[in-house]
């Protein structure tokens, strides 16, 4: 093995297992295997024209040199995204440590208990800042989060107003740029119209259900909303806001003047800027609208024993019940980067937050009033930590740009010609006086050097927030950075991770996430530039991203790639809006006909709608497979409306399907667009791609395919690619030129969530296109050589034409619920005892276990899986034989905390010893599961979704 090669260090099985795993599959060869699996037709014929691997050592000077072409200057833009100081010990316990880092979506909550309390952490700040009933753990971003609160405003709409066809949502011309254009992508295609105006002169409508404003607003303003607000009341309309957590700690909480949604980013929180990304948006709402609320909630439970767990409340409604009834997608989270901004709460307290905020604002009046001693003006009457500054007749903006530039600051410039400054967490007493300097030296004056900040509010009183916040325990024992460090751990300590144990998560790729590939993340260099800057100072960022896009083109095959989109639904939606759009250029708007099979993921439905086309299903033959002739059928009675037809290939059924070109065809044929679901990329790269096969489109989840981590359920990239007719259609910008010119902007930043391209960018670097072919013939070999093993106990419930699975598999468990009463879940919950996550459960087939091991799982981890699963049906065959009790066993009750197996009173009909240790290698490297098995059902009846004392969540 050759040590100095990415390759061997990120594929799992050594050389030497290669033999034997074949030889359990029943195959000869590795090409042997890959014929059987892949079809012929759409194999590629030469290998990626891609550069050799890197060397890990190489890479690293190489992104070295990438990084040392951006120049990070003081930024005072503003608009959404503020420089902030991350805490060590968070950017060293969180951001940097894989047990935060690379663990799933807290779907199985025994097992994410910590990453779970962090997130309900999260919410409870966000109510606390906002005074608003409830909040999600997080969106994307701030303007996908208007676009949101746009939707529910909308879906919670009265019987008159539905009724009376209210349709308008007005949106206050002082919201964000970024905000308005993706409000303006999101309004058309679900039928809903933009009125974009001064809130305090237009008069409301008939035809309106909502309003959005900024607060502050784009000039910085401080504006008095409520009574806008009582008279949108009074007209039956709801309002939402979009707010700054920090600002919140100093001016009037939205809730307080009855807003009904309050959104914006939790950036400020300790979350690099990153070049856009990413960041957690937050959302709050009045509790009446639970019901409607986007994305994912943390609530508080019970487990077996009443023990208070907690896990995430109504989780499935959006993905896997309401499907194409659906109105946004569950799968639009950022919990990594929630969990750094909630913590961010935790580490500094009410006081330490209002000290922050109070210090910016008084920065802000210090400018204020030493610049207009120099002749300018300040605008804003009542600000946060933003001024405006009038220029006097002599002084031209240009001056004040080339003097900033030359002293590394940047400053953002109104259209109207004021200089604006946005004061941040970072803004020290160098910093003012460099500021002053600019300002002086263009008057052709001078200025006495500041020595001090003096506190100083010009806060209105009628603004001036008067309630506490942040009274909860957990914001306020946490000062020291021991404690915190200790209080991270112990949080850490109740989840599995990638370190711990094998993610078996079919359909949700959980490979190595290189370090090598992650330490960029923290550089400044990377990580502490605003979006908004001139390009010359992302010089770096500009040629990865370039270097990037070329690399992808090659992988799939299309002629351009977006980066834009900020998740894997997002590359959904905007995929479906590119054809969308590309449809109407050619005067055939009126397509709105998708065909998806029934094996489809549930977001590409959700996605569908929000794209404001029509789901037709297609259903599946008895072998998994899409029925071709249900789909020609379907596609010839749909020609005239038809826009397109989503796959995921292989398919969500770990099956590469030999028809995939003849439905391609079918489409085509049909006047429609193919569009490609990534989710399985990771079993194409380096073999076939989605323009052999016939796709017009993809989105490609970099967050699975290409290692970068799942968070806690974010985040995710989703980028798409696309054939050269549709090139025209990618997503534009309205701040920076992003390179494209077509639709509206699907995410607030100009290239999405940029901090984390490096990893995907060192990961195609590293493995050449030797190793990305490679990389995919081991997942395909992993997953078959598991598949073999469990066959003949569980039963592989859908296989290719030559009987093999893709790089994921279906385990049959439904035959055990007949012969045994034991369901999927109850061997999910008796894994956990084995030391491993459990495997995507009952989807996309209900009863089942979808499991995929990925390239990067080792021969020795493989075995250690499947002998615990093996493990496990003995376990079930002693229920089958009357050898354990129908109800008292050992997966009726997992899984077993340490606190049930150590009690006095063990009155189970098998042995402790029995539930901890059934396996002898569980006595050297025993994952304790913190809380018995959770009660979903109690956690719904009793919603509580914000952290308060034990004792409150108990019922007497």
């Amino acid at each position: 093995m050759a040590i100095d090669k990415f390759v061997n260090r990120h594929i799992g099985p050594r050389d030497r297992d290669l033999d034997e795993m074949l030889g359990v599959i029943g195959v000869k060869s590795m090409d042997e295997l890959i014929e059987q699996t892949v079809p012929s037709n759409i194999r590629l014929e030469k290998p990626l024209n891609l550069p050799n691997g890197l060397t890990e050592r190489a890479y690293f000077k190489q992104i070295r040199k990438l990084a040392a072409k951006n120049k990070v200057f003081n930024t005072y833009i503003g608009m959404g995204y503020y420089d902030t100081i991350t805490p060590a010990v968070i950017q060293r316990n969180i951001l940097e440590n894989p047990v935060w880092y690379t663990s799933y979506t807290p779907y199985q909550a025994e097992v994410s208990q910590g990453r779970l309390e962090a997130l309900l952490n999260f919410q409870t700040m966000v109510c606390e800042m906002t005074a608003m009933d409830l909040a999600n753990a997080s969106l994307l971003d701030e303007a996908t989060a208007a676009a949101e609160a746009m939707s529910l405003m909308y879906a919670t709409r009265s019987r008159g107003k539905q009724k009376a066809g209210a349709n308008v949502c007005f949106v206050d011309e002082n919201v964000w740029p970024q905000t308005l254009d993706v409000l303006q992508t999101r309004a058309e295609p679900l039928g809903i119209e933009l009125k974009v105006g001064d809130f305090s002169r237009d008069k409301i409508e008939e035809n309106w259900f909502g309003a959005i404003v900024q607060y502050p607003n784009l000039k910085g303003e401080v504006e008095d909303y409520s009574n806008f607000t009582s008279r949108l009341h009074d007209n039956d309309c709801k309002i939402a806001v979009a707010s700054d957590l920090l600002a919140l700690a100093l001016i009037t909480p939205p809730g307080e003047w009855d807003a009904d949604v309050v959104f914006g980013s939790a950036q400020r929180f300790g979350v690099p800027m990153g070049y856009g990304g990413p960041s957690a948006a937050f959302f709050a709402i009045k509790e009446d609208y639970k019901r409607y609320m986007p994305g994912r909630i943390i609530g508080v439970s019970k487990d077996a024993t009443g023990k208070l767990a907690l896990r995430m409340a109504l989780q499935t409604r959006e993905q896997h019940i309401k499907r194409e009834r659906a109105t946004s997608n569950i799968c639009t989270a950022q919990a990594l980067l929630a969990t750094m901004a909630g913590m961010y709460a935790v580490y500094h307290g009410p006081e330490g937050i209002r000290g922050i905020a109070d210090r910016a604002h008084s920065i802000g009046v210090l400018l204020a009033d030493e610049i207009t001693k120099l002749g300018y003006k300040q605008e804003n009457a009542n600000f946060f930590d933003t001024i405006r500054i009038s220029l006097p007749r002599h002084v031209k903006k240009e001056d004040i740009e080339w003097l900033s530039l030359d002293l590394e600051m940047n400053f953002r410039y109104f259209e109207s010609g004021e200089v604006g400054l946005s004061i941040d967490e970072t803004t020290n007493l160098e910093d003012i006086n460099w500021i002053l300097e600019v300002f002086a030296k263009a008057a052709n004056k001078r200025i006495p050097v500041i020595e001090e900040i003096p506190e100083n509010s010009k806060i209105d009183k009628k603004y001036s927030r008067k309630s506490e916040y942040l009274g909860q325990d957990v914001f306020n024992k946490y000062r020291s950075e021991t404690e915190m460090a200790r209080y991270i751990k112990r949080l850490e300590k109740k989840d599995i991770s990638l370190v711990h144990s094998m993610i078996s998560l079919g359909s949700c790729t959980m490979k190595l996430n290189a370090a090598t590939e992650m330490i960029p993340l923290s550089w400044i260099e990377f990580n502490g530039i605003h979006p908004f800057v001139p390009k010359n100072q992302a010089m770096g960022y500009h040629e990865m991203m370039e270097e990037l896009r070329r690399d992808l083109s090659e992988i799939t095959g299309f002629d351009d790639i977006s980066l834009m989109p900020n998740s894997g639904a997002a590359g959904e939606y905007t995929g479906l809006m590119v054809i969308r759009e590309y449809h109407k250029s050619r005067g055939e708007g009126h397509r709105n006909i998708v065909l998806i099979p029934s094996s489809a993921h549930g977001t590409n439905p959700a996605s569908a709608v929000m794209a404001g086309m029509k789901v037709v299903v297609v259903p599946c033959d008895d072998k998994g497979n899409i029925d071709v002739e249900a789909l020609r059928a379907k596609a010839e009675e749909h020609k005239d409306n038809l826009s397109a037809f989503m796959v995921t290939y292989p398919s969500t059924h770990g099956v590469f399907e030999s028809a995939i070109v003849e439905m391609c065809d079918i489409i085509h044929k049909n006047g429609g667009q193919v569009y490609m679901d990534g989710a399985n990329m990771n079993a194409q790269v380096g073999l076939t791609n989605p323009k052999r096969i016939g796709a017009d489109v993809c989105h490609l989840n970099l967050h699975k395919t290409f290692a970068i981590p799942h968070g806690g359920g974010g985040p995710g990239v989703g980028p798409i690619g696309v054939a050269k007719h549709l090139v025209e259609f990618l997503p534009s910008h309205p701040v920076m030129n992003n390179g494209h010119v077509g639709l509206h902007a699907v995410s607030a930043a100009p290239w999405g969530s940029a901090s984390v391209l490096p990893i995907t960018y060192g990961y195609i670097k590293m493995l050449g296109a030797d190793g990305l072919a490679q990389a995919t013939k081991i997942a395909i070999l992993n997953a078959n050589y598991i598949a073999s093993l469990l066959k003949d106990n569980y039963g592989i419930l859908y296989t290719g034409e030559k009987d093999r699975v893709a790089h994921e598999m279906i385990l049959e468990c439904r035959h055990l619920k007949a012969s045994a009463g034991v369901t999927e879940a109850d061997i999910a919950k008796r894994l956990m005892d084995y030391g491993f996550h459990a495997p995507t459960l009952s989807f996309p087939v209900h009863g089942t276990l979808m499991v995929e091991p990925t390239e990067s799982e080792s021969k020795e981890e493989l075995d250690r899986f499947v002998e615990a699963m093996n493990s496990i049906f003995s376990e079930i065959k002693e229920i089958e034989e009357g050898k354990a009790d129908a109800n008292d066993n050992v997966l009726k009750n997992a899984p077993h905390t340490a606190e049930v197996l150590m009690t006095d009173d063990w009155k189970h009909s098998y042995s402790r010893e029995k539930a901890a240790y059934a396996l002898e290698w569980l006595r050297d490297n025993k994952f304790w599961v913190p809380v018995g098995r959770v009660d979903d059902a109690y956690g719904d009846r009793n919603l509580i979704c914000t952290c308060e004392p034990l004792e409150s969540y108990m019922e007497e």
